[in-house]
C-alpha cells in the first residue's frame, strides 16, 4: 500500500501521481480520463454504466434477441446466461483478489459503483462475453463497436484501473469464447 501525506492538498496544487506498483496505472488512468472526458461524454459513459450495471442491460437484450428469433431461442437464452455467469466469475474473482478501486486525486470519481472492489471490471467482463455470445447469433462482429467504448467509459468515470478493464475483456472473452464454441456444435 502507498503512503500518502497527511497534510491537507489546497485546491488547485497539481498533484503528482504515486510512484510504486500502482504510479505507473494511477498516471494512465488520470491521463486517460483527462482525454476522454469532454462536453457530453460522462453522461454517456454513466448511461453506459447504469445499463451494464449487474449485466442486467445485456441480460435483457439477449432475452429480446430470444423472444424476437424463436428458431434460436434456446441459444439466446443460453447466450444470456453465459453473460450471467461472466458477471459472477468477475464478482468472484474481485473477492479472491481484493483490489481496491482507484482512490488518488489525480483520479475524479464520477459515478457510484456497488462495491469497493475494482479487479476485474465487471463491466467489461459482462460487455465482452455479451458482444462475443451475441455475435455468434447475429452473424455480425460486436466486438469492435462494444467493447472499446465499455472500457473506455470505466476509465472516464474513474472507477477502474487500465489492467481492470483489461482483465474484465480477457475474462469475458474467455468465457463467451467457451459458450460459443459449445452453441456452434449444437
Amino acid at each position: 500500500m502507498l503512503e500518502q501525506s497527511a497534510a491537507p492538498i489546497e485546491a488547485g496544487t497539481p498533484v503528482a501521481p504515486p510512484v510504486g506498483p500502482a504510479g505507473g496505472e494511477v498516471a494512465v488512468l488520470s491521463k486517460a480520463q483527462a482525454f476522454l472526458k469532454k462536453p457530453g461524454t460522462v453522461q454517456v459513459a454513466r448511461g453506459m454504466s447504469l445499463f451494464g450495471e449487474h449485466s442486467a442491460g445485456w441480460f435483457a437484450l439477449g432475452l429480446i434477441g430470444a423472444a424476437v428469433d424463436k428458431p434460436r431461442r434456446k441459444d439466446w437464452l443460453v447466450a444470456s446466461a453465459g453473460v450471467v455467469g461472466a458477471h459472477a466469475a468477475s464478482i468472484a474473482v474481485k473477492r479472491v483478489v481484493r483490489r481496491r478501486r482507484p482512490d488518488h486525486p489525480s483520479v475524479e470519481v464520477l459515478v457510484g459503483t456497488p462495491s469497493k472492489l475494482s479487479f476485474p471490471s465487471s463491466h467489461a467482463t459482462s460487455t465482452t462475453a455479451a458482444a462475443v455470445l451475441y455475435s455468434g447469433l447475429t452473424g455480425r462482429n460486436l466486438v469492435p463497436a462494444l467493447v472499446p467504448p465499455m472500457l473506455a467509459s470505466r476509465l472516464l468515470l474513474g472507477v477502474h484501473y487500465p489492467t481492470d478493464v483489461l482483465a474484465g475483456a480477457a475474462l469475458g472473452g474467455l468465457v463467451g469464447g467457451l459458450i460459443r464454441r459449445k452453441l456452434k456444435r449444437r
